[in-house]
């Protein structure tokens, strides 16, 4: 006789997954309805990255984004993707992008709703020549009513009013990293079934760490805060960690964070005196609040160093901060080397 299986030992679809979410918790079907557009975004995306040079796509677009930052082909075709595969779902207000410097409207001809979906459609795309990691973000807000006209007046809320955040990771497999507010899971593309299914539950990051993540070749700008942090860790066994550190850098933030959820640590890409006038690196919609969300859901904590990311209130658009996440205790340990150095 055949042994009786459980439905537990089969990965759950995405799909799967967010109606049984829908069913038991009351989980918003229009957001249902926006995540399974995202996620078929990023399959998209995924294919184009997948064919890389055979089809072309690699290389200079010729043109420089909001930021002033020089597109990558992929940069523009994530972008367009993103758009084409949302604007129809009917349940979008309308979308932000980091690569378009307006509001981003739904096309009359589609149904509107309540969300608002900010994202990054090629998070790391310096990495993409090099057939290194990139990804995309995106961060969901909710409206309390479908709104007559948008913009960024109406959009711009901190990260605490998040309903939803998460990930692509285009590596050696496809991954989608998502939070609706009950913890964080993982989704890997099974490119056979062409569907997200389930293989990381419940993903906790450890309140300690063994590693962390920093641009080294800036250690000249660092504040005095970040430097002690650093040379402590360095400093290995002999030094007042008591312990070795390995130090990460890949330059592409959703696979930094996607090893901190999946391993632990703690990634810095701190305020310092070249970046100070733009009031840091990262930007605080499409990068710092979505990880801040999904670092949180995790166990983690997020902060610029003085401040939690998600409570930091947003007053243009492209806005930018300092950005420091992952393990709990070493947050906490970099936020006070701040404190004490701003009483000092």
């Amino acid at each position: 006789m055949r042994p009786e299986r459980d439905v537990t030992d089969t990965a759950l679809t995405l799909d799967q997954h967010l109606l049984h979410a829908a069913r038991e918790t009351g989980l918003d079907t229009d957001l249902v309805i926006l995540l399974n557009s995202i996620a078929t975004a990023c399959k998209a995306i995924s294919a184009s990255l997948r064919d890389g040079a055979l089809a072309g796509v690699l290389g200079s677009h010729g043109s420089q984004n909001v930021q002033g930052e020089t597109q990558k082909k992929l940069d523009v075709i994530a972008n367009d993707i993103f758009l084409e595969h949302c604007a129809h779902s009917g349940v979008l207000a309308c979308m932000v992008s980091e690569e378009l410097d307006e509001v981003q409207e739904i096309p009359a001809r589609f149904a509107r709703g309540r969300y608002v979906l900010f994202f990054d459609p090629l998070d790391g795309s310096s990495n993409i020549d090099v057939n290194v990691s990139v990804g995309s973000i995106f961060s969901i807000l909710r409206l309390e009513d479908v709104p007559e006209t948008t913009d960024y007046a109406t959009v711009l809320r901190a990260g605490v009013e998040q309903v939803a955040a998460g990930y692509a990771l285009y590596g050696p497999s496809t991954m989608l990293m998502l939070s609706t507010g009950d913890g964080v899971r993982g989704f890997t593309l099974d490119t056979g079934l062409g569907e997200f299914r389930l293989t990381h539950d419940d993903i906790a990051i450890p309140a300690a760490a063994g590693e962390f993540a920093i641009n080294a070749s800036r250690a000249q700008w660092w504040e005095p805060p970040v430097r002690r942090y650093v040379e402590e860790c360095v400093q290995g066994e002999s030094g007042p960690r008591g312990k070795t550190f390995n130090m990460r850098w890949v330059a592409s933030m959703v696979a930094e964070v996607h090893r901190i959820l999946i391993r632990g640590g703690v990634f810095l890409y701190p305020m310092d005196e070249k970046n100070r006038t733009q009031g840091g690196k990262l930007r605080l919609f499409y990068e710092a609040n979505p990880m801040a969300f999904l670092v949180e859901q995790a166990g983690g904590a997020a902060s610029t160093g003085r401040t939690r990311i998600m409570e930091v209130e947003p007053d243009q658009p492209h806005q930018r901060v300092p950005v420091i996440l992952g393990a709990r205790d070493e947050v906490a340990l970099i936020d006070g080397y701040h404190a004490e150095f701003d009483a000092s």
